[in-house]
């Protein structure tokens, strides 16, 4: 299935990749897994790229070579990389280095927080969740499949930027204190609910990968 086409709803929208984990339960790489003719994250980029994301970075660790070598293949920019030098304090530290960051173009107007073991998610189901938060500007916007919300996760200017000094640990408890709206966009992909920890999650993901 080919990709949908750009949306107005992606023009000035930022995209954080988060790739810093270890992947220690899955025993290699996540993000080097061959995905629909690629790479996970060679996958992830083309996607988003196709959804028409303004702007794309990839949250690495420091010292993550085979990951470094792939972007290097892909032909991703080395000024869209972003160094996590302490990984090891787990996911919300690479999202905290992303809202540090100064690279970002001055005129994003939102960020989509993306798992890099996400790479089953259906396009539609990304496009409608993009489609969303364009009718829902200032909110904080995620997906949700049989009322469990998931990701990617969409963050309005004003929340992303709290991200710089907030004392929450965890995304999940930044995203229940912060004062702007929430609110959950239905969708019928079931891969919401699954994340590429194990070998056997990825087997199960591969089987089925006609509509990502």
């Amino acid at each position: 299935m080919t990709h949908p086409g750009p949306t107005d709803s992606a023009s000035r929208l930022g995209v954080i990749i988060l790739g810093a984990g270890a992947s220690s339960r899955m025993g290699q790489p996540k993000l080097l897994l061959p995905w629909n003719g690629t790479t996970i994250i060679g996958h992830l980029i083309r996607q988003w790229q196709a959804l028409g994301a303004t702007q794309i970075s990839v949250v690495c660790r420091s010292n993550d070579e085979p990951l470094l070598a792939e972007l290097e293949r892909l032909g991703f920019p080395r000024e869209n990389r972003i160094l996590n030098p302490q990984p090891e304090r787990g996911m919300f530290s690479s999202i905290q280095c992303a809202a540090h960051w100064p690279g970002w173009q001055p005129d994003l107007t939102s960020w989509a927080i993306v798992l890099g073991d996400q790479p089953h998610l259906h396009s539609e189901t990304l496009q409608k969740l993009l489609a969303f938060h364009a009718r829902h500007s200032i909110a904080i916007c995620q997906p949700s499949h049989e009322g469990h919300a998931g990701h990617p996760v969409l963050l309005p200017r004003s929340a992303f930027e709290q991200l710089q000094n907030t004392g929450a640990q965890t995304l999940k408890t930044f995203l229940k204190q912060n004062d702007a709206a929430k609110v959950k966009c239905p969708v019928t992909d079931s891969g919401l609910a699954l994340d590429l920890d194990t070998p056997e999650d990825y087997k199960r993901a591969t089987s089925n990968t006609s509509g990502t």
